[in-house]
């Protein structure tokens, strides 16, 4: 029988004693959680949420919770503790994908969302000690550039010849409830912290005035949900993944997973077929299941790039984490390295977007349209100017100078002529942030990380 915890196991009550209690034994089940949710937590947790987020079906927003907040945490706080805590369906909201198609989100009730934060971070100073190295999603500390860092570094330094790019479809709706709450009893005893995220999964969701049930699938945009998720792909792929690893491939395999989208670098093709065969079998047994037309096993690598790798052919590429990965080699000295460039298609999706919003704002003075456009195309930028992307990043910052031209010329018949190019360059210059390379070379940051984590 697995090993259990007591309060004053590792001589602390806090979450520090939490955390290192998971530490010292990967193998001890806590029995004794809830009373860590205290006022405290819950009014820390209150204070990290969005205050302008989308309501919930209850209809409470943040600062209508803040005006009584005392008052309020010490309720809810009574009622979580006296199991009368109810947690209220999810509201239904849908926002647009770049393919076209619509994503759903579940927006929870604030008090849900207070709770679930408050749970969230009790459970991660247990499961933070568990994950292992190359999961990356909604993870303290971690990042997609990370992620990214890590697969262009594994790629060129490992002996990578093919690639399994993966794509797990509708993965947040797939996620089975009972296999859900038995992979958290290996690490969770505490039966009551079982119980709120049973009543989170169960809760339902609400669209349009009408209740339905939620037998399967945990909601997206859920405080708990990102937790939970990891949790699910930690049993189901990432420990699946590490055995198959070290017991079933003769050449070298990197893996780098955030959240549902994982890529495998294989050294041998036999391996990658074998993986991919057994993987669908083993998504098969926990309801889960590989996106058809998004995953992909292609030839990548060392051996694959200038002038057409094996046979003369065009080299593949691959997209990940909003960028596609080409073959390539460096100017410098030739040697093999990867290119990343933004998605053509997302680029084009920004922009379109931004385009429309420049029309919504056509009579607005110049300067607060101005003000408003650097902080878009600048957070733009702190994503995707990466080295190898100066093309891309150029191209973004040009074309929104264009879709403002455009629009500042139908202000007004004198404007067509007035506001030539040269003209409108100027005020970009002015404006706009000017596009460079923000972020270093993956291996520079990379290596600085790892030792950063060994001191």
């Amino acid at each position: 029988m697995p090993r259990t915890q007591s309060r004053t196991y590792g001589g602390s009550k806090g979450l520090e004693g939490v955390r290192g209690a998971a530490r010292k034994d990967s193998k001890l089940k806590f029995t004794a959680l809830l009373h860590h949710i205290d006022e405290d937590l819950l009014n820390r947790s209150f204070f990290k949420l969005k205050k302008t987020a989308a309501v919930g079906v209850d209809g409470v927003t943040w600062f209508e919770y803040e005006r009584d907040l005392e008052a309020n945490l010490k309720d809810l706080h009574g009622r979580i503790h006296r199991g009368s805590y109810r947690a209220k369906p999810s509201r239904r909201s849908w926002i647009p994908k770049p393919d076209g198609r619509k994503r759903p989100l579940g927006i929870a009730s604030l008090e849900d969302k207070i709770v679930q934060a408050a749970v969230s971070e009790v459970l991660q100073q247990i499961y933070e000690e568990d994950f292992l190295g190359f999961s990356y999603g909604f993870r303290s500390g971690k990042n997609q550039h990370d992620a990214l860092d890590a697969l262009t570094v594994g790629i060129t330094s490992k002996r990578v010849n093919w690639i399994l790019d993966a794509d797990i479809e509708g993965f947040f709706d797939m996620i089975d409830h009972d296999w859900m709450i038995r992979f958290l009893e290996h690490r969770i005893g505490d039966r009551r912290v079982l119980r709120l995220i049973r009543k989170w999964l169960k809760a339902g969701v609400s669209e349009d005035g009408r209740w339905s049930e939620t037998n399967v699938g945990a909601p997206q945009g859920s405080v708990i949900s990102p937790l939970l998720s990891n949790v699910y792909l930690h049993y189901v792929f990432d420990l699946w993944m590490q055995k198959w690893r070290k017991s079933c491939c003769r050449g070298e395999v990197i893996v780098v997973r955030y959240a549902d989208d994982f890529v495998i670098g294989f050294e041998n093709h036999d391996e990658a077929v074998a993986c991919l065969e057994e993987l669908r079998a083993r998504f098969a047994k926990f309801g889960l299941k590989l996106h058809g037309e998004k995953t992909r096993l292609i030839e990548f690598g060392r051996n694959t790039d200038g002038g057409g790798g094996r046979g003369g052919k065009q080299p593949e590429t691959f997209d990940f984490l909003g960028f596609t990965h080409k073959c390539a080699r460096r100017r410098s000295d030739g040697s093999f390295t990867i290119h990343r460039h933004s998605i053509a298609k997302r680029m084009r999706a920004t922009l379109l977007a931004i385009r429309l919003k420049l029309r919504e704002r056509m009579h607005r003075p110049l300067g607060e349209t101005a003000r408003w456009l650097r902080r878009v195309v600048q957070g733009w930028l702190n994503y995707h100017a990466v080295p190898s992307n100066s093309n891309r990043i150029g191209r973004f910052v040009d074309e929104v100078t264009r879709h403002w031209l455009r629009v500042i010329r139908r202000r007004s018949q004198r404007g067509k002529s007035r506001w030539t190019w040269a003209r409108m360059q100027r005020l970009g210059r002015k404006h706009l942030p000017r596009p460079h390379i923000i972020h270093p070379y993956p291996e520079q940051r990379f290596r600085a990380r790892l030792k950063a984590g060994a001191v």
